[in-house]
């Protein structure tokens, strides 16, 4: 569980404190993190301390009241949840003589009505002040797929990539298994590549991958070549590859199935061999199964595909777990 305290970690005068848990109010909210990973404890005790409901209602000003909330709004289901966590803690002060706040009534009753559609959008947002929305599904699995969802290492790999720009500044990039498409968004809206290539198989997923690159606004973008494309890894022949022409290669959170393997590293096989200069190949995991992921690790191996770890802090922009086991290799022919 991803759980952080400004306050402590930072050591910041109260204002200081205070202005940085209602920023991780908003943080949490728009990406629709772990409702128990919200700094509810600043809350309680402001809300002790002030006799007031004042830093609820800036709470909503950041969150449910904020204009992204009515372009990119988390699930109904999400913000009904959300708003129930405020009440609790609103009935506490109000019955040490706090006023009630109809503020978080009326936020109440708007979502009460709503439909759930099973998803929602979430936010992420970017160092230099930007942020990158997605339409998602609720459900880790939906629609046969987990391509719906973002993962754990599709975040990392985005942290890592905004820390290494040159990696894949003035770049042609392919992205395997792209879902959607985070971590793919965020190198091209802050790493500058000159060419990008999403990638997925399953047709909801590309649909959803169309949608969410376009929401983005990389559609638009008259500096950067984007395409969407079928990349079926059972399928794929080296000509194919060889017309995508990616130099780099990324891919988060494809190891996670031990009947996709031998076709993940088919696949890698054929990337690393059908142009005459290899290209630059990095893949994130987060190790859920050590028997799948050294399944894989051995199976590079038998292909004659060396790798190595890249190590070294990276700094945590979004907020999620990262007490996970993550594991950043690059392959080496």
């Amino acid at each position: 569980m991803w759980r952080m305290d400004p306050c402590v970690q930072k050591q910041v005068p109260d204002t200081k404190c205070k202005e940085e848990n209602l920023k991780l109010f908003r943080n949490l909210f728009f990406a629709s993190g772990r409702l128990d990973s919200f700094p509810w404890t600043f809350l309680e005790k402001e809300l002790e301390r002030s006799r007031s409901s004042e830093v609820i209602s800036e709470i909503l000003n950041e969150t449910l009241g904020n204009s992204l909330a009515l372009q990119f709004p988390p699930s109904v289901k999400f913000r009904r949840k959300f708003v129930g966590e405020l009440i609790k803690r609103e009935e506490v002060a109000a019955s040490a003589g706090a006023e009630p706040l109809d503020q978080l009534y009326d936020a109440l009753a708007q979502v009460i009505g709503l439909e759930e559609r099973g998803g929602g959008f979430k936010t992420y947002f970017l160092p230099d002040g930007g942020a990158v929305s997605l339409l998602e599904n609720e459900a880790m699995i939906s629609d046969g797929t987990t391509g719906l969802v973002t993962w754990e290492a599709a975040l990392y790999l985005a942290e890592w990539a905004m820390d290494h720009p040159e990696r894949f500044s003035g770049r042609a990039l392919l992205e395997l298994g792209s879902g959607a498409g985070l971590a793919g968004i965020v190198v091209c809206r802050t790493c500058r590549p000159s060419r990008f290539i999403f990638s997925d198989c399953h047709p909801g997923v590309l649909t959803r991958l169309e949608e969410n690159v376009a929401l983005n606004g990389l559609t638009d973008r008259t500096d950067l070549d984007v395409r969407v494309q079928r990349l079926d890894w059972t399928e794929v022949s080296e000509e194919q590859l060889r017309e995508v022409g990616a130099d780099t290669v990324i891919a988060a959170d494809v190891v996670y199935d031990p009947d996709v393997v031998e076709h993940l590293v088919r696949l890698l096989s054929m990337i690393l061999r059908c142009s005459s200069v290899p290209p630059q190949v990095f893949i994130c995991s987060t190790v859920r199964n050590p028997d799948t992921y050294g399944r894989f690790t051995r199976q590079l191996e038998t292909a004659g595909i060396r790798h190595h770890v890249i190590d070294g802090p990276v700094n945590q922009v979004f907020p999620y777990n990262r007490n996970s086991s993550m594991q950043l290799i690059q392959l080496v022919t």
